[in-house]
C-alpha cells in the first residue's frame, strides 16, 4: 500500500510539472512565447525546508521547448528583493545580443517589481541548451533545460529514440546562497561547499531524507532513450554514468558530434550533452549518478563526496526492490575525481560530424588573423585597511594577471550610447610577464584590477590559447563563450609550445562548442571567427575554493532608472546596431563593424 501511494504521488507530481509548465508556454506560427516570474518558493530537501528564488515557483526552473527557427519571446517578471538577468547559455543571438543577459554586460539587472522581455531567434541550432540567472549566485536555483527541436521533418543524424528526457545535473545548499556568496566576498576566502549534488532537483537516494523523492525514469527493455545531460552545478565538473549501461554519445553543446561509446561521460558547469542509452540489461533498477571531477588539491578545494542519484526504472521490475544505499557496487563506476588524462582523452574523443556542405555544414579557419595567449588562473589581492582578511589576502581570478572589474553600467550600454571611461580597449593579447607558466609560479601574484577589452577586426580568424597556470595551484578552468561556438582545435598538458604543438592540432573534425576546461597544469586552443559586430565579454569559472566567477570584489550595484529602464525597453536597429556577446573567462572582445 505504502508503495502504490509512492507511486500516485510520484505520477501526480509529473502531471502536475507539465501542467504548470503548458500554462506558462505558448507556440503558435513559429513563435515561442514563455511567461516567467521569478519568484520565492518552499523547498525541503536533506530534511530542511528553504524558501528559495525560482522561476513560476519550480526548481529546477521549467524546460523551455523551442523548435529551430522559432522567435523566442520570454517576458521575466521579478518578484524577489534581488536584483536578477536570464542568459539563454549557448543561444548564439544572432541580431539579438541585447538579449543574451549577462549582468552589465549586455543589460542592467532586472529590478524588483520590473519586466523584461527577451526576444531572438534560433538561427541554426538544434540540441540541447541551457538557460539560467547571470547575477551574483542566483544561478544556483534559478536555472533550466532550453530544448531546440530540430525543424519540422527533419530527422536526427542517428538512430530515432523512442523517448528522451532532460537530465539536468546541479547542486543544492541548506543556506541562502546569496549569504555563503556574500560572507565570501567579504573575507576573500573560501565559501561553505554545496551539501549535495543533484539529478532534476533531487539529491538521490544515498542522502538523508531523500528516498522517496528521487528522481525515477520509467523506462521498457529493448528501446533507445536519449538523455539530455546539462551540467548546471555551479562550481563543479561532474562526471555522469549509468550502471551497467554503455552510453552513446550523438551531441555535445547542441552540435552533432561523430558517435563513440561510453561508460561515462564529463561535463563542466555550463556543458551540454546528448547521449543514447539502449535498455539492454536484465529488467530491474539501476542508478543513473553524477560524481566530482576536481583535479585541484582536495585539501585546499573541498567539494560533496556522495554522488547524487536517480533510477532507471525497467517496465516489469520488482518496485519493491528499491535500490539500496548501501549497495555501491551498483553504481557506475567512475575515474578518480582527478583523473584529468580521462578527461583529456575523453574531449579528444568529441569530433563533429564533419560534412563540408548541406544542413551540417563546417568552416574550420584554417588561418589565424589573430593568436592570443591568454593565462588563467588565480590571483592575490592585497587587503585593505582594516578588512576582515583571515587568509592574509583576497583570492581572485585573472587572465593575463588582469582581474575583471564590473563597471556600474552594462558594456553594451555604454558601447551603443558611445559612454567614455568604462572600458579601456588595450587587453594584451599575450601575457605582460612571460614565465614557465607551469614551473615555479612567480613571487608577486597581485593581479590587475580593471574594465579591459581586445579589439579584433570584422571576419578576423581568431585563435586563443588558454593556459592553465601555477598560481596558487593548477586546476582545471571552465571557459565558456558568449553568442557563439568556437572550435576546440587542441589539449594539451604542460605549457604551451607554439612551435610544436599546433603540428598536433585537429583541423579536420574538430568539435564545435560554447564551452571547454583548460586541463589542470595544460592548455586549450580553440578558433573562432569574428562574425558577430559589437561587444563580447569573457569569463573563466573559478573552483569552489573561490568564489564568484569575475573576482572577490565585485561590487553588486543598481542602476539608475534613468539609465536603464530605456535601453531595457529598447529594441535598436540591429542591422545597424548588432552586438554580440561573448563570456570566456575575465576580458572583452570589441569586434568593429568596419
Amino acid at each position: 500500500m505504502q508503495l502504490r501511494r509512492l507511486l500516485a504521488a510520484w505520477i501526480v507530481a509529473q502531471v502536475l510539472f507539465v501542467v504548470v509548465g503548458a500554462i506558462h508556454h505558448k507556440r503558435k506560427g513559429g513563435i515561442s512565447y514563455f511567461d516567467w516570474k521569478i519568484q520565492y518558493a518552499n523547498f525541503t530537501r536533506l530534511c530542511h525546508n528553504k524558501t528559495l528564488v525560482s522561476v513560476n515557483g519550480q526548481f529546477p526552473g521549467p524546460t523551455a521547448y523551442v523548435r529551430e527557427g522559432d522567435t523566442v519571446i520570454v517576458n521575466v517578471t521579478n518578484l524577489v528583493s534581488y536584483n536578477v538577468t536570464i542568459h539563454w547559455h549557448g543561444v548564439r543571438q544572432l541580431l539579438s545580443a541585447w538579449a543574451d543577459g549577462p549582468a552589465y554586460v549586455t543589460q542592467c539587472p532586472l529590478q524588483t517589481g520590473r519586466s523584461y522581455v527577451h526576444k531572438f531567434r534560433i538561427i541554426g541550432q538544434r540540441g540541447t541548451l541551457f538557460w539560467h540567472a547571470h547575477f551574483s549566485w542566483l544561478r544556483a536555483t534559478v536555472y533550466g533545460a532550453f530544448i531546440i527541436l530540430p525543424k519540422r521533418h527533419v530527422v536526427y543524424p542517428f538512430i530515432q529514440p523512442s523517448h528522451e528526457v532532460p537530465i539536468v545535473l546541479g547542486e543544492w545548499w541548506n543556506a541562502n546562497t546569496e549569504d555563503i556568496i556574500s560572507q565570501a566576498l567579504a573575507t576573500g576566502a573560501g565559501y561553505q561547499i554545496s551539501d549535495a549534488l543533484t539529478i532534476n532537483g533531487q539529491p538521490g537516494i544515498l542522502y538523508n531524507c531523500s528516498q522517496e523523492e528521487t528522481f525515477k525514469y520509467n523506462v521498457r527493455k529493448g528501446k533507445r532513450y536519449l538523455l539530455r545531460v546539462i551540467n548546471a552545478a555551479l562550481n563543479f565538473q561532474l562526471y555522469f554514468g549509468v550502471a551497467n549501461h554503455t552510453l552513446t554519445v550523438v551531441e555535445s553543446d547542441a552540435e552533432y558530434t561523430k558517435q563513440f561509446k561510453t561508460d561515462v561521460i564529463k561535463l563542466a558547469p555550463g556543458e551540454s550533452m546528448n547521449v543514447v542509452l539502449t535498455t539492454d540489461q536484465p529488467i530491474g533498477q539501476y542508478y543513473m549518478a553524477a560524481s566530482i571531477f576536481s583535479p585541484a588539491p582536495v585539501n585546499l578545494v573541498p567539494f560533496p563526496q556522495t554522488p547524487a542519484t536517480a533510477i532507471l526504472s525497467y517496465h516489469g521490475a520488482n518496485l519493491s526492490t528499491i535500490v539500496s544505499p548501501n549497495s555501491p557496487e551498483l553504481l557506475p563506476e567512475f575515474p578518480a575525481f582527478n583523473d584529468s588524462t580521462f578527461y583529456v582523452n575523453f574531449s579528444r574523443s568529441l569530433k563533429s560530424r564533419g560534412s563540408t556542405s548541406g544542413y551540417y555544414y563546417m568552416d574550420v579557419p584554417m588561418h589565424v588573423d589573430e593568436d592570443l595567449l591568454y593565462t588563467v588562473g588565480y590571483a592575490h589581492q592585497p587587503c585593505l585597511p582594516g578588512e576582515a582578511c583571515p587568509i592574509g589576502f583576497h583570492l581572485a581570478t585573472s587572465i593575463n594577471n588582469i582581474t575583471f572589474k564590473s563597471p556600474t553600467v552594462s558594456l553594451l550600454q555604454a558601447y551603443y550610447y558611445n559612454i567614455s571611461g568604462v572600458y579601456d580597449p588595450d587587453f594584451p593579447g599575450i601575457p605582460e610577464f612571460q614565465y614557465n607558466y607551469t614551473g615555479v609560479a612567480p613571487a608577486n601574484e597581485i593581479s590587475v584590477y580593471a574594465t579591459k577589452v581586445k579589439v579584433l577586426a570584422y571576419g578576423a580568424v581568431v585563435q586563443i590559447v588558454f593556459q592553465d597556470t601555477s598560481s596558487t595551484f593548477f586546476e582545471s578552468h571552465p571557459i565558456h563563450l558568449h553568442g557563439q561556438n568556437f572550435y576546440v582545435v587542441g589539449l594539451g598538458f604542460g605549457t604551451y609550445n607554439s612551435t610544436s604543438d599546433p603540428a598536433n592540432f585537429n583541423l579536420r573534425d574538430p568539435p564545435s562548442k560554447n564551452t571547454i576546461a583548460v586541463p589542470s597544469g595544460g592548455w586549450a586552443a580553440v578558433r573562432f571567427r569574428a562574425v558577430n559586430p559589437g561587444i563580447a565579454f569573457t569569463f573563466f569559472q573559478p573552483r569552489p575554493l573561490f568564489t564568484f566567477c569575475k573576482s572577490f570584489k565585485v561590487h553588486l550595484r543598481t542602476c539608475f532608472h534613468s539609465n536603464c529602464n530605456n535601453l531595457q525597453n529598447f529594441i535598436p536597429n540591429l542591422f545597424q546596431f548588432m552586438f554580440n556577446m561573448i563570456h570566456i573567462a575575465d576580458f572583452v572582445f570589441k569586434i568593429c563593424p568596419f
